[in-house]
């Protein structure tokens, strides 16, 4: 049933000479009329382009973040990653860095590198014992520092203060400990080596600290707790000597922790960083099914809400997760027949389209041959170099991706120019009604006015009045 359109005004006012016709009502009732249909297909073509603009960014994003997962296997550089092994964690530990290079070698530590501790003589009345005034100098290897003391801090506890906040100090330490006898300064270094030796002379010329001096042919005043000491230990039966505990400097690429002697020799392995490619497998799985994921909501239909995604169908959405399963099902050349697809390896396809890895299946393959699983993922043809391949091209400025984009921020703006041009017809058709019924509303008030004259001009002949009196 079509809409009535007003026309008349229903008020007496009307038929005493007003406004005939409610031109504003009706003008707006033809107007809308007449573009409503447009404005509806052009809302309705809007809201889709718009649903499937966000779709296309939201598949841009899901398909970069499956292409970044693939650093980390898409070059055989990425699966050279080596990781060190101690079979005595008591005795070394081990790291490895850029240099390094496989190989097992034995390890025994005869010496660990120790800091020389001195003890000195006890002091009759505790730390607060005057010792005497002076200037010292101290030397830890070759570095030396003067000290001036005065009676602000001529006490043990003092000159200990004062050693610890000296300025140029490489690295003594100072401390009182008190003990049945008196108190002792305890010197100590902070650097180990046997170079690295403590020496204390005053060279004020006088004797009031020379209680405190210590040094080749003056070792009375202190006991030696600790001696500098270096470490010394053999890898491969190359014997070597550290001032450190932590060495760099005697395999390539490889830095030794020492803890510990040892009575037998260790074993230091350093091999291929298995671990490192499983958690980097793990993260290529788990990104693939966040992409999968997105392809289903995007381009896919759901059968409980009866809902499409909004680029179901889409070619540029097919053609990526084409090419991509086709890169993740393929076989490749990597020198092994046991270990050429991503199947052989432990990672198989579920029924929804996701993916799911057998860690056992998976560490198998990388310790029985990790050069053929480097391949299967790097080499030619490998699984995450190609698909890096496809992905650089689907997300390419020129690209299938961008241009679904592109066309589609396009077909927008057409709409957009399209719902102003309605605007402005509408406005334009509005404006004419509006002087067409204007017009024709002060004629029909003309009229009304004329016909009012009439009727009130015949009511006042004579032949009306007789009979309206009769």
């Amino acid at each position: 049933m079509s809409n009535v359109v007003s026309v008349a005004s229903n008020s007496s006012a009307g038929a005493a000479g007003g406004s005939v016709i409610d031109v504003g009502t009706l003008v707006s009732q033809l107007v809308s009329a007449d573009i409503a249909p447009q404005e509806k297909i052009i809302a309705q073509q809007t809201q889709s382009v718009t649903a499937e603009i966000s779709a296309v960014g939201s598949l841009q994003n899901a398909l970069a973040a499956f292409q970044s997962s693939l650093g980390a296997l898409d070059t055989p550089s990425a699966f050279n990653s080596l990781s060190a092994s101690s079979s005595d964690n008591s005795a070394f530990t081990a790291t490895v860095g850029t240099d390094a290079t496989l190989g097992t070698y034995s390890v025994s530590v005869s010496a660990l590198a120790q800091a020389q501790q001195l003890v000195s003589n006890a002091f009759s009345g505790g730390s607060s014992a005057t010792v005497g005034t002076g200037t010292l100098q101290l030397t830890l290897g070759s570095t030396s520092f003067s000290l001036a003391i005065d009676s602000s801090d001529d006490t043990l506890s003092g000159i200990a203060a004062a050693i610890n906040s000296a300025s140029g100090n490489p690295g003594i330490q100072a401390s009182v400990v008190t003990g049945t006898t008196g108190a002792h300064l305890v010197l100590t270094s902070s650097l180990t080596g046997a170079s690295n030796t403590i020496g204390v002379t005053e060279t004020d010329g006088g004797t009031g600290l020379s209680s405190l001096t210590y040094g080749s042919g003056n070792t009375s005043n202190y006991t030696q707790a600790t001696a500098a000491q270096d470490a010394a230990f053999s890898i491969a039966g190359v014997s070597y000597t550290s001032s450190s505990n932590t060495v760099t400097d005697a395999l390539s690429g490889v830095t030794l922790n020492l803890l510990a002697t040892t009575s037998t020799s260790a074993t230091l392995t350093v091999a291929d960083n298995t671990s490192a490619v499983e958690g980097n497998v793990q993260a290529f799985v788990s990104a693939y099914n966040a992409l999968q994921q997105s392809f289903a909501s995007l381009g896919g239909y759901d059968s409980t809400t009866n809902t499409a995604g909004p680029l179901m169908g889409n070619a540029a959405l097919t053609g990526a997760q084409s090419q991509i399963r086709s890169a993740l099902y393929s076989i490749v050349d990597t020198g092994s027949s046991t270990y050429d697809s991503l199947a052989s390896i432990g990672i198989t396809t579920n029924s929804d389209g996701s993916l799911s890895v057998n860690s056992t299946t998976l560490s198998a393959a990388l310790t029985a041959n990790f050069s053929a699983v480097s391949a299967l993922f790097s080499g030619t043809g490998g699984v995450a170099s190609t698909l890096n391949t496809i992905l650089t091209n689907e997300l390419a400025a020129n690209g299938p991706i961008q241009s679904l984009s592109s066309s589609l921020v396009q077909e927008n703006t057409n709409l957009t120019n399209q719902s102003n041009q309605l605007n402005q017809q509408a406005s334009a058709e509005s404006a004419s009604l509006t002087q067409e019924y204007a017009a024709l509303n002060t004629l029909l008030s003309s009229l009304q006015t004329t016909s009012s004259y009439l009727t009130q001009a015949f009511a006042t002949l004579p032949g009306n009045r007789s009979s309206s009196g009769g």
